[in-house]
């Protein structure tokens, strides 16, 4: 039986974008040593998404399916503020019927989701 995900981020700088997920985004997490911190991920969910070309990460000698991740929150705007206070930038809000979307920039220069969601939601 499956009983959890882990997601992996990949990133040109992971010890700031670790201590950003750690200290922003306050995230819970254990050390397994050596700084490596896994981080707990809220309730998730998962849907397949066509795709333009090949989306895939190479890993462990595989070629695995490519992904995007976006925290989900009830109220965009609340989440935006609360993270503006802290100094984190948000990109421009999206509007889509599946949602209200903005980004948050990591210290790497990546930019991960967040949206308030419009659609049943798989809880």
């Amino acid at each position: 039986m499956i009983n959890g995900a882990h997601f992996l981020l990949y990133s040109s700088n992971p010890d700031a974008d670790r201590a950003f997920l750690k200290d922003f985004l306050k995230l819970r997490f254990v050390d397994v040593g050596h700084g490596w911190l896994i981080f707990a991920l809220p309730p998730s969910e998962i849907a397949v998404h066509p795709a333009e070309t090949d989306f895939v990460q190479a890993h462990a000698g595989r070629k695995l399916a490519g992904s995007i991740l976006y925290f989900m929150c009830d109220d965009l705007s609340a989440e935006m503020k609360a993270l503006q206070a802290t100094n984190v930038k948000c990109s421009e809000v999206l509007e889509a019927e599946w949602g209200i979307a903005t980004t948050i920039r990591l210290p790497s220069g990546m930019e991960l989701g967040l949206y308030q969601p419009k659609h049943a939601r798989a809880k």
